[in-house]
């Protein structure tokens, strides 16, 4: 059947568990309190954007991860970049790189709140560190991966050290540097949260934590529906420019 090679499966298994969750809700199989109905979610949800007051907080989160994600794009495909062009470069720079990039992305917060306090700062740097590892090191290695054919042919044809970087290792490294982003984009969105459960006043995570610490459970559970359809739009949005960018690729699943 045709309708088993769509995306419908997927939504049709969304719907059995959310049926499931409001039989077992109903009928109390479990702990009531700790386990509203989807309907007493949903509702909670209607209301909380109705009101204004999970867009604000939402939106609030959002301009932090684009503000971190931003600035760890520029950092991180511009040090990949260097290192994989440069062989000095990533001789200096691939120690330090190793030695920071297992270190989790909350180990962080502690050390970022003492230099920089509690605020905007504090959050979009720790956001901005976390993302940059996996974009640069998908930068380096696609710029390592160039096809030395190509390089060679540019030269040939008179191509500058510029124009090198720009019209053969760039585009050659494309494909690379969009799954570093990709992979970056989820980091965002984990690291926004845990920064503002943290050290925050506002935001989607001090949202959900503020709801569950006064046992709004109902609202708990909209904030946290509220960020899975969030990163689920954002990875949506990314894989369109994906493939708007990256013509020549197969599609992103």
């Amino acid at each position: 059947m045709r309708l088993f090679h769509t995306r419908f499966t997927g939504v049709l298994l969304l719907i059995v568990l959310a049926a499931v969750w409001q039989l077992v809700a109903t009928l109390n199989v479990m702990n009531s309190s700790s386990l509203p109905t989807v309907t007493e979610i949903l509702s909670s949800l209607w209301e909380l954007t109705v009101s204004g007051e999970l867009p604000s907080e939402l939106a609030l989160s959002l301009q932090r991860v684009a503000i971190g994600y931003g600035l760890a794009v520029i950092i991180g495909v511009g040090l990949g970049l260097a290192m994989g062009y440069s062989r000095a470069l990533h001789n200096l720079l691939e120690p330090v790189t190793e030695l920071l990039r297992p270190i989790p992305s909350p180990a962080y917060i502690p050390l970022a709140i003492l230099f920089l306090g509690l605020g905007e700062s504090m959050k979009i740097f720790v956001i901005a560190f976390s993302c940059t590892f996996p974009i640069l090191l998908n930068t380096f290695s696609s710029i390592r991966a160039v096809d030395l054919v190509l390089v060679d042919t540019g030269r040939t044809f008179g191509a500058k050290r510029f124009d090198q970087i720009v019209k053969i290792y760039l585009p050659s490294a494309l494909p690379g540097i969009f799954t570093g982003m990709r992979v970056a984009l989820g980091i965002s969105l984990i690291v926004v949260v845990i920064a503002e459960m943290v050290a925050s006043g506002g935001g989607i995570g001090y949202f959900i934590l503020n709801a569950q610490r006064l046992f709004q459970v109902p609202e708990m559970y909209a904030g946290i529906v509220t960020l899975a359809v969030t990163g689920y739009l954002l990875n949506l949005i990314f894989v369109v420019i994906e493939g708007r960018v990256l013509r020549w690729q197969p599609k992103s699943v």
